[in-house]
């Protein structure tokens, strides 16, 4: 079977992504896997893919819309003018596609239009809705949801409820949203719950971990971190000998430093930046910590967990409560209640015996989640949508995109 998956930009670092390089590593040793990128912002990938993986490149463009090979702020393409235009398409309701660049529309068209048979995947509403709309019916068209439905504007949301039954089946991550997309979808289209999938972890690490809470995830409002300090600040009153690592890029860093330096926790509160080895510093860590304001069913969340790491998480739409369950392998806090988490990372920091407990439980759920079982569901999924195609058994999958078990 030939798969291939379509991302937004594989060069970069995120819980999609992660989840797509993870799918593909399993499957092709059985399969012929690719990965096609809408945009390219490096010569190689971040994440490790294994070299039996092709990944190709749609474009040569930033998301900004200029060549990756440019310095950053140049003007290359005299094409991308038409980004100051607001996009006035169905899939200009999803963020990252607000400007209009009918030149990458095209190509993303061309792509879809050019396979001949298999799986069309698609993992963000952009490409779900170009897909609807363009892909060819002789494709099975799977749209993913890596967020939640109920995340998203009104002009998206009824964007999705038009479009969406046209597709084939469509993939949510956690069980509420499951319930979301089925109360707005109705029956028009095969609703499906698929979780995130991690790859298998030989065991929690022993011996003693360093007095460190790790948090990580993009430097964006989403995922909360200007909470997370807030949080952190009385946490560090009463135990000043523990400290907070935040690993992870993006445009918030300068804001977030200032807000350090604010609550006098320079050194304490420390900006760790991109990691290739986040695993390692799971190791060495005792706690994780997420402070999202909304998710989908965030990877690194299973991935500390599979590191038997103990969580303190809000209760965000979606994702922490399909995981943790709480007082047993990690804690949920009520959305966005800063002195609700500052309790809670004291309670785990307070209390070494339940973090211990906290933490073997979370490796055990952890486990739940590793690549082959969810691989295993994924191919299931393609099989019993092909089966129902009047083709023949060898056929390819395009697959595009990023989900507990069920």
């Amino acid at each position: 079977m030939r798969i291939r998956y379509l991302l937004h930009n594989a060069y970069a670092v995120g819980g999609t992504i992660r989840t797509v390089f993870n799918q593909a590593n399993a499957l092709c040793a059985n399969h012929d896997v690719e990965i096609a990128s809408v945009y390219r912002t490096a010569e190689v990938p971040v994440l490790p893919l294994d070299p039996r993986v092709r990944l190709v490149s749609l474009t040569d463009w930033r998301d900004d819309g200029s060549r990756w090979t440019d310095k950053a702020g140049t003007n290359s393409r005299w094409w991308r003018k038409t980004r100051r235009l607001r996009n006035p398409m169905p899939h200009g309701q999803d963020g990252r596609y607000k400007r209009w660049d009918p030149l990458l529309d095209l190509k993303v068209i061309r792509y879809m239009r050019a396979q001949p048979d298999g799986v069309l995947v698609t993992t963000r509403p952009a490409l779900n809705l170009l897909s609807a709309w363009w892909a060819p019916r002789r494709l099975v068209r799977v749209g993913q949801d890596h967020m939640n439905f109920g995340s998203y504007r009104p002009g998206a949301q009824a964007a999705i409820i038009r479009a969406y039954p046209r597709l084939d089946a469509v993939s949510v991550l956690t069980r509420a949203d499951l319930a979301a997309y089925r109360a707005a979808l109705g029956d028009t289209v095969r609703v499906v719950h698929v979780p995130n999938g991690i790859p298998p972890h030989p065991g929690a690490p022993g011996g003693e971990r360093a007095r460190t809470v790790v948090a990580a995830g993009r430097l964006v409002p989403q995922k909360g971190f200007d909470l997370l300090i807030e949080a952190f600040a009385p946490v560090h009153d009463r135990h000043p000998d523990w400290q907070l690592h935040i690993f992870g890029g993006g445009p918030l860093r300068a804001e977030l430093t200032a807000l350090i330096e604010r609550h006098g926790l320079a050194g304490v509160v420390r900006l760790r930046g991109l990691s290739r080895t986040l695993d390692d510093e799971f190791a060495r860590a005792s706690i994780f910590v997420l402070s999202s304001r909304k998710e989908g069913l965030p990877m690194v969340l299973l991935e500390a967990m599979s590191a038997g790491l103990p969580v303190v998480s809000f209760d965000c739409p979606t994702g922490p409560a399909d995981v943790v369950d709480d007082g047993v392998n990690g804690l949920l806090v009520p959305a966005e209640d800063v002195p609700g988490l500052t309790a809670g990372l004291s309670r785990v920091i307070e209390n070494a015996t339940e973090r211990a407990a906290m933490g073997a439980a979370a490796a055990t759920t952890a486990a739940g989640y590793e690549t082959p079982v969810i691989a295993a569901r994924w191919e299931e999924l393609f099989t019993d949508l092909l089966g129902g195609r009047a083709q023949p058994a060898a056929q390819g999958l395009l697959l595009s995109g990023d989900g507990t078990p069920g």
